[in-house]
């Protein structure tokens, strides 16, 4: 639990670091999340393919910091308000991105 939670702490902490930096750029555009959902896949697809499945990996790496880091609830959440605020254009290019990048970068970081 320790490995998960302080993994989960520096991930959280990357995750803010990026949000707030791109808040200072005041664009009206959830591209902190997108850019986090995106590394963090891609660097699960490495992590699960090219590293050994040992207890400190996957506890600390991929649950604790990539679970911390990467944010599906916030991708939800801005989706929602795409939809809430009828931003059709930008909701299906931001779910697109999203998901079919997500997996697409989990797989590169596979083939890699």
């Amino acid at each position: 639990m320790i490995l998960v939670g302080f993994g989960a702490s520096c991930g959280a902490l990357l995750r803010y670091l990026f949000t707030y930096l791109w808040k200072q750029l005041r664009v009206d555009w959830p591209g902190a999340t997108l850019l986090i959902n995106l590394t963090g896949a891609f660097c699960l697809g490495i992590l699960t393919h090219h590293f050994p499945a040992n207890q400190f990996t996957i506890l600390f790496w991929e649950t604790g910091f990539l679970g911390g880091y990467t944010t599906f609830s916030t991708l939800n959440t801005e989706l929602i308000a795409m939809y809430n605020d009828h931003q059709w254009f930008n909701l299906i290019i931001y779910g697109t991105l999203s998901y079919l990048g997500g997996l697409g970068l989990a797989w590169l970081g596979m083939q890699l």
